[in-house]
């Protein structure tokens, strides 16, 4: 019986890790904290999924000093980040593994290490 509380226990802090994950970057800190301490599949996830998401924003904040056309591409990005946030945060409440759509992929290669 102690067997399947632990497991319950470990899914649950699988999805707190991963909800906190995407709320903010002190939220993505604090993520990263709580999963060196108790490791779950489901919490490494959606910090690399968090982590591709802020990263990506960051790199669209540079694109602001670009004359005319980009407000215009910060504006798009930013839509789809607010969307790609709102996709993770369901996903992580459903506990499941879900990729983001288009790039989640590629942010769980490149942020393997995690």
């Amino acid at each position: 019986m102690r067997e399947n509380k632990n497991i319950s226990a470990d899914t649950n802090d699988g999805k707190t890790v991963a909800i906190i994950a995407y709320l903010t970057i002190i939220g993505l800190v604090a993520a990263l904290v709580m999963n060196s301490k108790n490791a779950t599949n489901l919490g490494r996830f959606h910090i690399r999924q968090s982590i591709g998401i802020t990263v990506t924003a960051l790199v669209a904040g540079i694109l602001r000093f670009i004359p005319m056309v980009g407000n215009i591409l910060v504006s798009v990005i930013g839509i789809a980040i607010l969307v790609m946030l709102v996709l993770g945060i369901l996903s992580a409440v459903k506990g499941e593994e879900k990729e983001l759509p288009f790039i989640g992929h590629l942010y769980q290669k490149w942020f393997s290490v995690i």
